[in-house]
């Protein structure tokens, strides 16, 4: 595969989303913006959210909706490898923002479900029936950590509902192709799961020994020392999960029988979308260096989203 660099520059970032006029939508989270890329490369702030902007998605509004995870201290290695390393010290609270893209007006739809306050939102995908669901992955400090869960919600801010409470690190989330499957990703165990979905915000769930009803598709495929970021789905079922530590794309099939591994230049390679002719270009974050590139021959087209042009 051969990889093409869009941008460099960018402060960590995350929720890539591919525009039918060729930029593509992203979160810088260390500069708490939403911002665009332009196939030249050029960086534009639509909006100063503030905190730790995270997932992004289209929405049936034209909208951006936002995962905001509060903000994050960071940490520069000796390599220049730029990571967060916990919870920031002006930490401002975890919620769901939606933003203009017009005008770069935003406001605060969710800061809690069901009486509980949102720890550090992460990502997001909707549903073909305008509903979104979303993950909390939690907070980590210096001698503790919040578990987080993953929840459905209104786009209107009309009302969110638990979907799975408590869980550990959820990260990533998709739905399969026809939309009966929502997968999630947990970053500490490198474990996809999977949910039945039965009605829009409501899922089939296991019993123990499962630890929150959904059930494990693959874990810590490979067998290397790595973590679990955001994902996408292409148009045959696969899930292809952003790797951390061991760089790259983890592709798992729909039922975890087959994994593969594409290794790329960055131990924090976050989130991944696709979009082009075909919808045969992946785009991919790769955080630590602040690079975002594409990758114009992937060998499976992706998954358009719904909602997205």
């Amino acid at each position: 595969m051969k990889i093409r660099e869009i941008a460099t520059g960018l402060q960590f970032p995350e929720g890539p989303i591919a525009m039918d006029d060729g930029s593509v939508v992203l979160v810088e989270i260390a500069r708490g913006t939403l911002s665009r890329v332009t196939p030249d490369g050029r960086i534009h702030v639509i909006a100063e959210l503030g905190g730790g902007p995270n997932g992004a998605a289209i929405g049936p509004d034209g909208a951006v909706y936002v995962c905001n995870n509060g903000g994050f201290r960071w940490h520069t290695e000796s390599d220049g490898c730029h990571r967060p390393i916990g919870q920031a010290d002006d930490y401002s609270g975890g919620r769901i923002e939606r933003v203009d893209l017009a005008t770069g007006r935003f406001e605060r739809l969710y800061e809690s479900v069901e009486g509980q306050a949102l720890k550090g939102p992460n990502d997001i995908v909707f549903d073909a029936h305008g509903g979104f669901y979303f993950t909390d992955l939690g907070k980590v400090r210096a001698a503790e950590m919040d578990r987080g869960g993953v929840f459905y919600a209104q786009p209107n801010g009309s009302g969110a509902s638990v979907i799975a409470r408590p869980v550990m690190t959820p990260n990533g989330i998709a739905l399969s192709p026809d939309g009966n499957t929502l997968y999630y990703a947990e970053t500490e165990g490198a474990r996809v799961w999977a949910f039945d979905i039965t009605a829009p915000g409501v899922v089939r769930k296991d019993g123990w020994p499962s630890p929150h009803g959904g059930r494990m598709v693959a874990a810590s495929p490979g067998g290397h020392y790595q973590r679990f970021d955001s994902m996408a789905v292409d148009a045959l079922g696969n899930v292809c999960v952003a790797t951390l530590i061991h760089g790259g794309i983890s592709v798992v099939s729909p039922d975890g029988s087959l994994t593969s591994h594409v290794p790329l230049p960055d131990r924090f390679t976050t989130n991944i979308c696709f979009g082009g002719r075909g919808m045969t270009t992946a785009y991919v974050t790769l955080s630590g260096s602040g690079r975002l590139i594409a990758i114009d021959d992937w060998p499976v087209p992706g998954l358009r989203l719904n909602h997205e042009a």
